[in-house]
């Protein structure tokens, strides 16, 4: 038996949504593959399961993003409905990342760059991508990057 790819769930989900009248999850399950259609017909490759959770890594991003800016406007109404994206959307993003964990990984990774001050993020942060995409906000590693190196 093979191991389906992360596509291939979404679209059973999407066709499992459709037949249990799911509007809102299929409305999402829509978007994501929009996204993925939209990545595979610009760049002409189909993508693996690397390259979906870094689309799906982008439209957290993007919720994250919406969510502060109705936040601020007092959108109550529009936050819950990205909060309700995210939700659906953390459903085919790995295991997230535990806070000790993160901070292992940044730890381990400036060790392994050698990483002494600020000029040093890239390196530091192109080392973590890989090991952290879509299952940390790379915001709030790169943040938490800085604040060590400016630090140090």
């Amino acid at each position: 038996m093979t191991a389906t790819s992360l596509k291939q769930q979404i679209q059973d989900d999407m066709r499992a949504a459709m037949k249990a009248g799911e509007k809102d999850r299929l409305g999402v399950i829509r978007l994501i593959m929009a996204a993925i259609k939209q990545r595979e017909v610009d760049d002409r490759i189909q993508l693996d399961d690397t390259q979906v959770v870094a689309v799906l890594d982008k439209m957290m991003k993007q919720r994250r993003e919406s969510i502060a800016q109705f936040q601020a406007a007092g959108r109550t109404d529009l936050v819950n409905v990205e909060i309700g994206e995210i939700r659906v959307i953390q459903d085919y993003l790995p295991q997230a990342l535990s806070q000790p964990e993160i901070e292992g990984l940044i730890e381990t990774a400036m060790a392994e760059t050698g990483a002494s001050g600020i000029g040093d993020m890239g390196k530091v942060m192109a080392v973590l991508k890989s090991k952290m995409q879509g299952r940390a906000d790379m915001s709030a590693v790169s943040a938490r990057i800085k604040s060590l190196l400016s630090s140090s």
